[in-house]
């Protein structure tokens, strides 16, 4: 009894516990889902898998499966960034434990019946729980909202060598409360549509409509909240890595306005997509993710400055070569803030690109290359989140010597891999015809399908390695909890 105690105790009583929990569900949904695919389909994998679980794959259903299945895995991803955002700032113990069980308890339950309902037969009963496993992470948003309140005196800034404005009101913690206010209200663009189902609203996925001449409101509003949410999950995961690496001085200064203002512009354009402002929807949503954008490649900036300084200390004049050495030494601290730059040149850059050319390129295009270009640009920026969430991971679990270099360099290098084939993919039109594509489609397959297939082969052996850790009396687990209940009895 006390050994399922104490494991129980670790796995959703301490941050790395219940990260931990959340990345095997998701790492269990993609290993499953993920053999449903149309690489796995030519290979007669997908009948095989549909089959051994009794899988319900009714044709006409396939958009409402595929919601609920980025629903179930994005709300495990919000989950693990509420819990690195109670473990990072201040907050009173009581709004830690209630945001974090709340949540804990939301996205499982989402994820369970969630997938029990889309795949195993319409049990409606499970359906309602799935409803209301999302009700409970909205509830956890909203008391997370409550606690990153600012303007309390008790969570001022006092360090001047942070962003705060006069009176030491933390602009840091501003950005994080912003992020989450926007991100419970951009919520309800996909709950209320959502609450329409069966009273003359249908499921449909945003690039099956993309051409539509006409859209109604509520179909503006599904394609606004897809947008939004996951830019304000990048936008979060930027906020965390800049609390994480200890982000300060001038340049924090100038970059934690720049979110602020980038989140609320950003926020008000795609709000402003299922209200009579869409015309100009697009050219407000630019002006917003433009300070947003730069606010990160200021963290960018200081955190590879910081690398670099404090790799070559002990040097008195560094070559290129020894500052670039030490700015990739340790890929964990090197990695999330290269993702961020990589992900400009995958998705950001690429994304924006197609909205100001979309007329004049896109639109011209087969409505199938469009719709690729748009699936890839969104899978693409999740994977990169993913990956740096990874990261992160791997840093608060304390990995080290070759082990920290072979996982990270691993994460890296496989996944920008994948994500480089997939960019060409989207892109190819623009530099090859169809009819001459296809020893060009044939080779990025094969560099999306291995770099995919490796990364999730790592992903698959950092959750074993953990899973045999947790059956041992006094294994990795025992040790990581230790620091987090000292931090309990000083608070």
């Amino acid at each position: 009894m006390q050994f399922i105690k104490d494991r129980f105790n670790y796995l959703f009583n301490s941050t790395k516990g219940l990260i931990l929990v959340a990345i095997a569900m998701i790492a269990l949904i993609t290993a499953v889902w993920g053999m449903l695919s149309g690489p796995m389909a030519e290979m007669g994998v997908r009948d095989v898998v549909i089959k051994l679980f009794n899988m319900d794959m009714i044709q006409a259903e396939r958009e409402g499966r595929i919601i609920i299945l980025y629903h179930s895995i994005a709300m495990a991803v919000v989950a693990i960034e509420t819990y690195m955002i109670t473990s990072l700032l201040k907050m009173k113990p009581i709004f830690k434990t209630a945001i974090n069980t709340i949540i804990s308890v939301g996205y499982i339950v989402t994820m369970i019946f969630g997938m029990g309902f889309a795949y195993f037969g319409h049990n409606w009963a499970f359906h309602g729980l799935y409803i209301i496993g999302l009700s409970l992470i909205f509830f956890a948003g909203i008391l997370l909202v409550i606690a990153l309140w600012p303007w309390k005196k008790e969570n001022y800034q006092p360090d001047k060598s942070y962003a705060r404005t006069k009176k030491g009101v933390d602009l840091e913690r501003v950005a994080f409360f912003a992020t989450a206010l926007t991100t419970v209200i951009s919520a309800l663009f996909g709950a209320i549509p959502g609450s329409f189902f069966g009273n003359g609203f249908e499921v449909f996925l945003a690039e099956n409509i993309i051409r539509f001449p006409e859209k109604t409101t509520m179909q503006y509003s599904v394609i606004g909240h897809l947008h939004i949410m996951l830019a304000l999950i990048a936008i979060m995961i930027t906020l965390i890595i800049g609390r994480w690496l200890n982000f300060k001085g001038i340049l924090h200064k100038i970059a934690m306005p720049l979110m602020i203002l980038g989140t609320v512009v950003l926020n008000l354009g795609v709000w402003g997509v299922a209200t009579p402002l869409e015309p100009i929807a697009h050219q407000i949503i630019y002006t917003g993710a433009t300070p947003s954008m730069l606010a990160a490649l200021l963290l960018l900036i200081w955190s590879w400055t910081k690398l670099i300084r404090e790799g070559t200390a002990h040097i008195q004049k560094p070559t290129f070569g020894q500052k670039l050495g030490a700015l990739v030494r340790d890929p964990l601290k090197f990695g999330p803030t290269w993702q961020m730059l990589y992900m400009n040149f995958t998705t950001s850059f690429l994304g924006i690109f197609m909205a100001i050319r979309l007329d004049e390129i896109f639109r011209v295009w087969p409505a199938r290359e469009e719709r690729i270009e748009l699936t890839g640009h969104w899978h693409a920026l999740s994977a990169i989140i993913a990956t740096i969430i990874l990261l992160y991971y791997g840093n608060i679990i304390g990995l080290k010597g070759k082990v920290r270099q072979f996982y990270g360099w691993g994460i890296l290098f496989f996944s920008d891999l994948a994500l480089a084939g997939v960019t060409i993919f989207e892109m190819k039109r623009l530099f090859i015809t169809e009819a001459e594509q296809q020893p060009l489609v044939n080779g990025l397959m094969y560099a999306i399908d291995i770099g995919l297939g490796m990364l999730l082969f790592l992903l698959a052996s950092v959750m074993l390695w953990r899973l045999i850790d947790l059956f041992k009396k006094k294994g990795r687990w025992s040790e990581e909890i230790k620091p987090e209940l000292v931090q309990e009895v000083e608070k």
